[in-house]
């Protein structure tokens, strides 16, 4: 059975802020493995058909709100994948995944950006998109554009700025989402270093106020600096989680590096 769940903080009786039990999902390698609509009420459906794999596959983990969680593996080991489940942006095959709360995405944050709009009407659009009012963007909008420091680009079309000044937007923009849990995802490696301390800065200023982080990266400083616990992902399935420091030691004896 798969099974999706939002639940409103203020709904919530448990300090769980994420559960996910038997979570898993299947990905097709070319259009022969493709499964068709038949095969989601067959039997067949819970197999492995021809081209198809397992991305992440019977991964159960309970996060306490606050707890601040970084996720390690190699590249396609289910890393960002368990990410989007959790953000909801993709559905299991098989399984559960249950958030307390709805979720600040710094997962490919520039997404949803319409190039033709301006810097300015984008921040409203995008704000809007993750369920800011109006009003809510007014009383934050000078203080996003100053988080950004693009001013001098506010009435300038979206496309003509350069990527890394659109990942500064984005992450002023996301990171004023009022949501408990908080998703990264690599979003930062675009930035200059001074922004990316500045956007480490606002990461550890959210988690002083409680909020739960789920942290995907590939730099062990980073996971040792914002993280207390950690996941360890290979070949799409939990093969440890502790301690962040046990995690990274356990990866770094496997493959030598983060």
């Amino acid at each position: 059975m798969v099974d999706v769940s939002r639940t409103a903080p203020a709904a919530a009786t448990t300090d769980v802020a994420i559960r996910t039990e038997g979570l898993g999902v299947r990905f097709r390698r070319n259009r022969r493995g493709r499964r068709s609509f038949k095969d989601l009420f067959s039997g067949q459906s819970r197999r492995t058909r021809p081209g198809e794999f397992w991305a992440l596959r019977d991964v159960s983990i309970e996060v306490r709100q606050g707890e601040s969680i970084g996720v390690v593996g190699r590249n396609g080991q289910g890393k960002s994948t368990l990410l989007k489940l959790v953000a909801g942006v993709m559905l299991p095959d098989e399984g559960s995944v249950t958030v307390n709360g709805g979720v600040a995405p710094l997962i490919e944050i520039t997404g949803g950006f319409v190039d033709d709009l301006t810097v300015r009407d984008n921040v409203y659009l995008t704000a809007g998109l993750h369920g800011m009012t109006h009003a809510q963007v007014d009383g934050k909008f000078d203080e996003i554009i100053g988080f950004a420091d693009i001013g001098d680009f506010l009435d300038t079309p979206y496309k003509h700025l350069s990527s890394g000044m659109k990942v500064r937007i984005a992450f002023a923009v996301i990171s004023q989402l009022e949501e408990p849990v908080i998703l990264v995802d690599e979003v930062l490696a675009v930035g200059d270093k001074a922004f990316r301390e500045k956007c480490y800065a606002r990461i550890e200023e959210l988690l002083a106020g409680g909020r739960t982080l789920f942290f995907v990266s590939h730099n062990e400083r980073d996971l040792r600096r914002f993280c207390t616990r950690g996941l360890y992902l290979d070949g799409g399935t939990l093969v440890l989680d502790a301690p962040i420091d046990e995690v990274l030691d356990r990866y770094n004896a496997d493959y030598g590096t983060a």
